[in-house]
């Protein structure tokens, strides 16, 4: 009853505060939201007619090609440095790239780059801070978790999305009519097992069945993990959980049911779908026993190696790549779950990484021209291309990829021998069908993440019992 009470409580804040802010302009209803049309019509207004000088490079960059786009970039930052700020440390590997690129239009170009990856987070706070300025430090970013960049750094007005002309094209779109930010890539974070012992997992309500206590990385050190939570409650995950739990035995039913059960009522007083229930529950029994860890590549060395009898857990499909074979570790002693034949239900989550300029950015012409060559070049992609779980946003540049590294024949030696099948990428058609991977969306996120968020942190992790 204290949750439901809380889960009341929260929805009647939200209503309160929507209310609030109606003031005495004319209220517009779509759904559940309630605004002031007239100020948000006031706002989308200014908006408009305050473009920045950015606003209007984007633009403008917008109905270019990549070489045209280069020669811009050679006449802004030759003889400059320029500043890239990311959660992979891979833009740095592809700068020298680029320039290199450049170098092919005007052997005299020059340019210097310094790439900085912050820990713990704190790329937010040092996008803000530099947002104050003048003139920014940075250029541009490559960063992830869709709900902080919707709310903290796209609703703020902190970065700006470029959509590449060669980039739309090969999507078979135009620059203009595309909505959402632009994705360098999708990874994919997948279920394994550790094979060696008796358990199975052939449906994913087995991740949180009695006695499971899959590794994970915290949901409060890496926020894309709780995104993934939190696109469980949207109605077409919630539908996917709910087909999974049809398939189960009575025995694992009977277990479920009451966790299901006691749900019910938060799912509704979050307004959530029909099956919402089934998506809470699936929520906090994973919350309530994972079993917390630092980073994915401990995972990885932990469930690959015969100790780990029975263990499973959700981690970046890539890590496999560089498990070293020995007597004890091999990629053979896991499975990846989705694989299997008769497995049932959700095989995992994936998220993007967006790519942005600043708002305030020194050398914007650079930075689209940097941000077209990472996506619409296999060369500019290779940082990335050469994992497995990554997906360009690029069909084409994803074809290349395929080409060139064969992920999908990722586990085959010299002589056509599949030898590690785990390591066989099934690619991202596949993820995203029959893998039935969870895809993050920026906005569904950041609409459910006070709600369905306040909520999650009702529940108590299993290291908090400890």
């Amino acid at each position: 009853m204290k949750k439901r009470g809380l889960a009341l409580a929260i929805v009647s804040a939200m209503l309160v505060a929507t209310l609030g802010a109606c003031g005495s302009g004319t209220a517009k209803t779509t759904g559940d939201t309630t605004t002031d049309q007239s100020q948000e019509t006031g706002s989308k207004q200014a908006a408009n007619t305050e473009k920045s000088e950015v606003d209007n490079i984007i633009a403008e960059a917008q109905g270019m090609s990549l070489e045209e786009l280069a020669k811009k970039a050679i006449e802004e930052s030759n003889g400059k440095t320029f500043y890239g700020v990311g959660n992979s440390s891979r833009g740095k590997t592809a700068l020298p790239l680029f320039i290199s690129y450049l170098k092919t239009i005007d052997p005299n170009y020059n340019m210097e780059f310094e790439w900085q990856q912050p820990k713990n987070n704190k790329i937010f706070e040092q996008l803000s801070a530099d947002s104050l300025k003048p003139s920014g430090t940075f250029a541009m970013t490559l960063i992830q978790d869709g709900n902080q960049i919707q709310t903290k750094m796209v609703d703020t007005n902190i970065l700006k999305t470029f959509i590449p002309k060669d980039w739309a094209e090969a999507k078979g779109i135009s620059a203009d009519s595309y909505k959402g930010f632009l994705p360098l890539q999708t990874l994919n974070k997948v279920f394994m097992f550790n094979n060696t012992g008796d358990a199975k997992y052939n449906n994913c309500w087995d991740f949180v069945y009695e006695g499971s206590h899959p590794l994970f990385m915290d949901i409060d050190s890496e926020l894309v993990g709780k995104n993934f939570l939190y696109m469980l409650t949207k109605e077409e995950y919630a539908d996917k959980l709910k087909e999974a739990y049809d398939k189960l035995d009575d025995t694992k039913k009977a277990y479920f049911d009451p966790v299901i059960k006691g749900v019910e009522s938060d799912a509704k007083d979050l307004g959530l779908s029909e099956n919402g229930k089934y998506a809470l529950a699936w929520i906090k029994l994973w919350v309530e026993n994972y079993t917390e860890e630092t980073d994915d590549g401990p995972i990885c060395n932990t469930l690959v190696d015969t100790s780990a009898k029975d263990q499973s857990g959700l981690l970046v499909y890539s890590k496999l790549r560089s498990v070293e074979e020995s007597a004890n570790v091999s990629v053979n002693n896991i499975t990846v779950a989705a694989y299997q034949d008769d497995y049932t239900g959700i095989g995992g989550y994936g998220y993007d990484h967006y790519l942005f300029l600043t708002k305030n950015s020194p050398l914007p012409w650079t930075a689209c021209a940097f941000i077209a060559y990472m996506t619409c070049t296999e060369d500019g992609f290779s940082a990335w291309g050469k994992d497995m779980g990554g997906y360009s946003s690029n069909p084409k540049v994803m074809e290349a990829t395929e080409a060139k590294y064969q992920h999908q024949k990722g586990g085959y030696n010299e002589a056509g021998e599949d030898q590690f099948p785990a390591k066989d990428d099934r690619g991202y058609d596949w993820w995203t069908k029959e893998g039935e991977l969870v895809l993050e969306d920026p906005q569904y996120c950041a609409d459910v993440s006070f709600t369905v968020g306040s909520w999650i942190e009702m529940l108590s992790k299993a290291s908090d019992k400890n």
